[in-house]
């Protein structure tokens, strides 16, 4: 045979394998028929049976996760993805592709359900929403698992139903993905609500390792996010729930003595002070903060409040040793033109009226006192 003949007559083999190598099996085939008419249970059938016969069949696997995707089992969707890429790189693309309108589809979902749930009136329709939310941003996450816009949604719905437990897992994956403020701050605080939770029912011990842990969140939060109010609000109140309180006064002492114009740093110590009944102490950081920014809200709530439960501390005082001191009026006055700002506050609500109403009462105001108590009812409802 001449060379060229040689040539032809291998080519022409190379060409029969090569075709052999890119026919389907009966079982993809069919599979793909039955995918195009929707059939999902018979297309799952035929795949079982082509893995059977053929456990490296990458395409069987790749369709086998298109199959489960279009019948919501995500879960298997993304382990037979695995297993054909883990048998070749063939499918790569289409698998990628496919992973990501999947999650598009069912993040968006979640976000409906959640939506519609916060509209919701009748209590148990919006819990069935929030656990459509839930299912779905769960299911996300396994769909594209380094992705925090998975979790944190899944977190906030978690919390929006009230199962605060259940979000902590999801906001520790925010925190180990990008550093999230929220996944600090949110995880924080629901550690430090656990544990007031276990405080006010008497179990002491289990009720300072929550605060400890909140501890543990919120100190590692602040030094990246050392501007952020309500994380140092919480870290505060965690160290008091804790009874660390002489650990962290030295801590946001340390912090006011470094940089004395930081408003947030002579805020958060008054917060501590304020809480450790340190009243006078507590006056002066919020004063503090106030000649460095006269509208910041926070501080002129809290110094509100310091004068206010300065009032009271004297007057229990002298209740106690059956004492006459009319000497705490003048706290209930000092305390009466920043609760009055306090309630011309965005965030004013019900407790703010009601703190207002109190000052009022003290000082015999009624007509002011009715009016205030009046709005914080009508708050409420």
């Amino acid at each position: 045979m001449k060379k060229s003949n040689l040539i032809y007559a291998a080519f022409i083999v190379f060409g029969i394998l090569l075709m052999g190598y890119q026919c389907s099996s009966t079982e993809i085939t069919s599979a793909k028929l039955y995918i195009q008419q929707k059939n999902y249970d018979k297309a799952l059938e035929v795949l079982q049976k082509e893995i059977q016969k053929n456990p490296n069949s990458d395409q069987g696997y790749y369709l086998m996760g298109v199959v489960y995707s279009e019948k919501g089992d995500y879960k298997n969707m993304v382990d037979s993805f695995n297993k054909s890429l883990a048998i070749s790189k063939t499918y790569e693309k289409e698998i990628k592709d496919y992973k990501k309108s999947t999650w598009v589809t069912v993040f968006n979902r979640g976000v409906a359900f959640f939506q519609r749930a916060a509209k919701i009136q009748d209590e148990d329709s919006m819990m069935v929403y929030f656990d459509k939310a839930v299912a779905d941003f769960k299911a996300a996450a396994e769909i594209e698992p380094d992705s925090a816009d998975s979790y944190k949604n899944l977190a906030f719905a978690y919390m929006s139903k009230g199962d605060n437990e259940s979000a902590i897992a999801p906001l520790q994956k925010i925190i180990a993905l990008e550093k999230s403020k929220d996944g600090y701050k949110y995880l924080g605080e629901i550690y430090y609500v656990m544990g007031s939770n276990l405080k006010n029912q008497g179990k002491e011990d289990e009720a300072k390792s929550y605060f400890n842990k909140a501890i543990d969140v919120l100190s590692e939060g602040r030094k990246l996010y050392p501007d952020d109010t309500d994380m140092l609000l919480f870290l505060s109140n965690a160290y008091i729930g804790a009874e660390r309180i002489a650990e962290a006064t030295s801590q946001f002492e340390a912090g006011v003595k470094a940089e004395p114009n930081n408003k947030y740093y002579r805020y958060n110590y008054g917060v501590l002070l304020l809480g450790a009944e340190k009243y006078a102490e507590a006056e002066e950081q919020f004063r503090k903060a106030l000649e460095i920014d006269p509208n910041y809200n926070n501080a002129i709530y809290n110094l509100g409040v310091t004068y206010l439960k300065w009032g009271l501390a004297i007057q229990k005082k002298a209740e106690a040793e059956n004492k006459i001191d009319e000497s705490y009026k003048e706290k209930y006055r000092a305390a009466l033109p920043y609760l009055e700002k306090a309630v011309e506050m965005p965030e004013a609500d019900a407790n703010t009226w009601e703190l207002l109403g109190r000052v009022y009462s003290v000082l015999g105001m009624t007509e002011d006192a009715n009016k205030a108590f009046n709005k914080a009812d009508e708050l409420r409802k």
